[in-house]
């Protein structure tokens, strides 16, 4: 199951900068995705074929990678979005793209829950080739709605427009967009700094995602599907919250610098949700007994819920609230799409105007990691260390992420492509009359490197 988990934000990780790369050669992301959505189209059919299929955990296996491979694209539509949106519209851009990235999270359980009642028979269609029910239809509609894409993509239908370039080569002066872009020379320190903080800020939203269930399981004693039920609420919820947050960012950024609302509207809210999330209750959660099927007793017998007798620090540390949870969580949900679309903003205009296909695939490659490592933190530290050790750890991660960026804030802030005015001196005579009077026929306006000679408009 780990290995299932891991192998979609896998693919997508080697992948990324593979596809970015390719992108960069080619001049035009047509190729790569219209490629990549007809592999997550067979990839998709093949999840919803895997019961027609022998070895089925292997052909799953497979399937979950491809489908990561396929997401690579992402890093072609970010490059893309930097390419085609002038500098005073990319945060609206990015925060218009994240949106569709939520909207996607809202909609795709809900989507699910509506082909619940398919049931696990379903319907078989094409003569048993193609069985649709609750477990495969899912599958199947992205088949669909890949197919959709695919032809978006097509031309006559989707036309590239690459702006960014041509707005600094006019800014500038040049003649020539490549090598305006060529000449500007990319800030490294500044665009690792955005990458690192992007891998913490993503790790730390996807483990609370991992973690939420089992986490409200432990400490409030809640059955599976009361935890099930109770999170889809908050989730919901902090959906409806980031919604609101994203249309906030751009008239946030118009009153406040970019990496000020970052900082301070962004991590800063992140860390006070991790430190939150630091147990202060008066008492150990209460602890759950070994499951025993002899005992003819359900496993949502009181007796089973809670935190389990086998995580030996269920006894020995204090119990989360409710409430220090709800606060965490909704911190969590204004601060992460502030982050992530403001790192996002920020690094495609430190970048500049040449191609960003390889760069914004190491940036997904670097949330991917998050994804793989988010599974492996919590078996390792949550379920052997406990709630102390899991939320210090990241509490500290945020926090010195957080004190980093304040650090380098001054080389966040995105290069001046426009070339300053030429310096002036003061208009003094050429030559003057008899009576010391200057001569108006004829004044030199001194410039930096040459010289202007300015005639009176009457003899011009």
């Amino acid at each position: 199951m780990g290995l299932i988990v891991a192998a979609n934000p896998l693919g997508q990780m080697i992948f990324s900068p593979i596809f970015g790369r390719w992108g960069n050669k080619l001049g035009t992301i047509r190729l790569p995705l219209l490629i990549s959505l007809a592999l997550f189209s067979v990839a998709s059919a093949l999840y919803s074929s895997l019961e027609l299929l022998n070895n089925v955990k292997y052909w799953m296996l497979v399937s979950r990678f491809l489908i990561g491979v396929s997401s690579a694209n992402i890093a072609l539509c970010r490059s893309y979005l930097s390419a085609a949106t002038r500098l005073n519209e990319r945060t609206h851009a990015v925060s218009m793209v994240s949106l569709a990235q939520v909207l996607g999270f809202i909609i795709g359980p809900g989507l699910q829950a509506l082909v619940t009642p398919l049931g696990r028979k379903g319907q078989v269609w094409f003569w048993g080739a193609m069985h649709v029910n609750m477990y495969t239809a899912s599958g199947w509609i992205n088949v669909i709605m890949s197919l959709g894409n695919f032809v978006m993509f097509l031309p006559g239908f989707f036309e590239e427009h690459r702006i960014a370039a041509r707005e600094i080569m006019v800014m500038q002066g040049g003649t020539s967009e490549r090598e305006t872009w060529k000449a500007i020379k990319p800030n490294y320190y500044s665009a690792w700094t955005l990458i690192v903080a992007f891998f913490v800020l993503v790790f730390n939203f996807v483990l609370l995602e991992t973690l939420g269930t089992s986490l409200t399981m432990d400490m409030f004693a809640w059955t599976n599907n009361e935890a099930l039920y109770n999170m889809g609420i908050f989730m919901t919820i902090a959906a409806i919250i980031s919604l609101v947050t994203f249309v906030l960012i751009e008239p946030l950024c118009k009153i406040f610098a970019e990496r000020y609302v970052l900082i301070w509207g962004g991590f800063s809210l992140m860390v006070v949700g991790r430190l939150l999330y630091i147990p202060w209750g008066p008492d150990p959660p209460k602890l759950a007994i070994a499951y025993n099927a002899s005992s003819n007793l359900s496993l949502d017998d009181p007796l089973y819920l809670g935190c389990p007798v086998t995580q030996d620090w269920c006894p020995e540390l204090p119990a989360l609230t409710l409430t220090q949870f709800i606060i965490g969580f909704a911190l969590t949900s204004v601060g992460y799409p502030i982050g992530v679309t403001l790192i996002q903003t920020i690094f495609s205009k430190v970048l500049g105007p040449r191609p960003q296909g390889v760069w914004m695939g190491i940036m997904t490659a670097a949330g991917c990691l998050s994804r793989v490592m988010g599974p492996v933190f919590v078996g390792s530290i949550y379920t052997r260390l406990g709630t102390y050790w899991t939320f210090g750890f990241t509490s500290i991660m945020m926090l010195v992420s957080m004190i980093w960026l304040l650090f380098s804030n001054r080389v966040l802030i995105p290069p001046v492509f426009e070339k300053p005015p030429i310096a002036m001196q003061v208009i003094h005579p050429k030559d003057k009359q008899n009576d010391g009077t200057p001569n108006e026929e004829s004044d030199e306006l001194l410039v930096e490197s040459k010289t202007i000679r300015i005639v009176p408009s009457t003899q011009a």
